[in-house]
């Protein structure tokens, strides 16, 4: 239980880190400085993750690891969306 909660409490401060840079997207409609490369990256990194966690909670634990990867995976995913969305507002993007 006591791990549970240590997951728990480091998988949302991680995950929480994506947030600044989401804010920052948000106000600035700009992605100029962003690796859509290194984002896919993390991003396909998280998924095979979640593959994991998801067979941790079939076999009846790690859904404190499950929670907080689909939130990272979830914040990445909307970073990626950014990306693409706001990527034609800068045409010198990758």
């Amino acid at each position: 239980m006591v791990f549970e909660l240590l997951q728990l409490i480091g998988g949302f401060i991680l995950a929480s880190g994506w947030v600044p840079q989401i804010l920052k997207i948000v106000k600035t409609k700009s992605v100029t400085d962003l690796s859509a490369k290194s984002f896919w990256l993390v991003f396909i990194g998280i998924a095979f993750m979640e593959i994991y966690a998801v067979n941790l909670v079939v076999q009846g634990v790690g859904i404190a690891f499950l929670i907080t990867n689909t939130l990272s995976l979830l914040l990445i995913g909307l970073i990626l969306t950014f990306i693409y969305l706001f990527k034609n507002k800068n045409p010198e993007r990758e």
